[in-house]
């Protein structure tokens, strides 16, 4: 389901549209599909997730630029460790800079997590960070000519923000920025 709803974000010209598409089909996912990560008290009251508006300003296109090896191991529980490299990183202007990862698990993908400054406080983002790109999970606004489209808009939380069974690879240091990101799916849990 997650790969179908990322393919038809990308085939939507429009990105305010595709947000919305987007932000409906998220609600039906978490309220109806039986893989849903809600606890089972929270599906109950489930209505929709708190996702704001679209807003352009959010969206950009950049280019992985190299950057020294890193490696990182994350602990997942049922699946063992999964092993990231760092890709490289990318440059956003009133942002920062994001690593951009490697995933080792699986059939591989590209990953890039974010943890802004509003994370863990009332009325802002997991404490843990959200995902930015993941496809390994269909989570993949494409891009083309060597960059990646990187849109904060559909910054989405891992399924372990909503269920402590989920062991999920949170935001390294070298994916957290200093500045609060307003858009995406925020964390009201």
């Amino acid at each position: 389901m997650t790969f179908d709803l990322y393919r038809r974000v990308r085939a939507t010209a429009d990105p305010e549209t595709a947000h919305a598409m987007w932000r409906e089909t998220r609600d039906a996912m978490f309220g109806e599909h039986p893989a849903s990560p809600l606890l089972d008290e929270d599906a109950r009251d489930f209505e929709t997730l708190p996702v704001p508006d679209y807003d352009p300003e959010w969206r950009f296109r950049a280019r992985v630029e190299p950057a020294e090896p890193l490696a990182m191991d994350v602990e997942t529980g049922t699946d063992g460790t999964v092993h990231f490299d760092r890709l490289g990183v990318v440059r956003l202007p009133g942002i920062g800079t994001l690593d951009v990862w490697s995933h080792g698990g699986y059939a591989g993908g590209v990953f890039v997590p974010v943890k802004d400054a509003s994370a863990g406080r009332a009325r802002g983002t997991y404490g843990g960070g959200r995902y930015l790109l993941d496809t390994i999970k269909g989570a993949d606004l494409g891009g083309d000519d060597g960059e990646l489209v990187l849109d904060f808009n559909f910054a989405y939380n891992p399924s372990c923000a909503y269920d402590p069974a989920w062991a999920c690879p949170l935001a390294p240091p070298g994916n957290t920025v200093a500045v609060p990101i307003p858009v995406g799916e925020q964390y009201d849990f």
